[in-house]
C-alpha cells in the first residue's frame, strides 16, 4: 500500500511538471526581457555597443509601453518627448520613437541608469524592489 501512495505522488508530480514545461514552451519567457524578445523584432543594427540590445515595432511608443506594462509592470517609469523610460529590478526597457514607430532598448539597469540619468534623474527611484543601498550613517547598510 505504501508503494501505490508512493507511485501516486510521484505521477502527479510529473504531470505537474509536465504542464509546467508545456506552458514555458507555448507562452514565451517569464520576464520583461523575454517578452521583449517575443514580441518586437530584433534590430541589431540599432544596438548601442555590447550593452543595449534593439528591437522595432510599427506602433508608437505609447502604444508599446503600454503592451509591456500590461504584461510586466515596472518598478519604476518615466515618459518624457523623448520617449518611455521603463525600470525593472534588473533590466531596463526603453522605447523611442523612430520614423516607422519605435526602437525598444533592453539594457542591464548597471548601464541604463548611467545611460540614461541626464533624462530620468530621480525619477527611476531606487526603492521599490530593488537591492541597491545607500551609502553613508543609517542608510540600511
Amino acid at each position: 500500500m505504501t508503494y501505490r501512495r508512493w507511485f501516486v505522488v510521484g505521477a502527479a508530480f510529473a504531470v505537474i511538471g509536465a504542464l509546467v514545461a508545456a506552458f514555458a514552451v507555448f507562452y514565451g519567457n517569464f520576464s520583461p526581457r523575454g517578452y521583449v524578445e517575443d514580441k518586437y523584432t530584433r534590430a541589431a543594427s540599432r544596438d548601442i555597443g555590447g550593452a543595449a540590445v534593439a528591437y522595432t515595432s510599427t506602433r508608437p511608443p505609447s502604444q508599446v509601453a503600454k503592451e509591456v506594462t500590461d504584461a510586466w509592470q515596472p518598478a519604476d517609469q518615466y515618459v518624457d518627448g523623448s520617449g518611455v523610460y521603463l525600470r525593472y529590478d534588473d533590466d531596463s526597457v526603453v522605447i523611442l520613437p523612430i520614423a516607422a514607430g519605435s526602437v525598444i532598448l533592453l539594457e542591464r539597469m548597471s548601464s541604463a541608469y548611467p545611460r540614461y540619468h541626464s533624462t530620468v534623474g530621480s525619477h527611476w527611484g531606487w526603492g521599490r524592489g530593488s537591492t541597491v543601498r545607500g551609502g553613508g550613517p543609517g542608510s540600511g547598510k
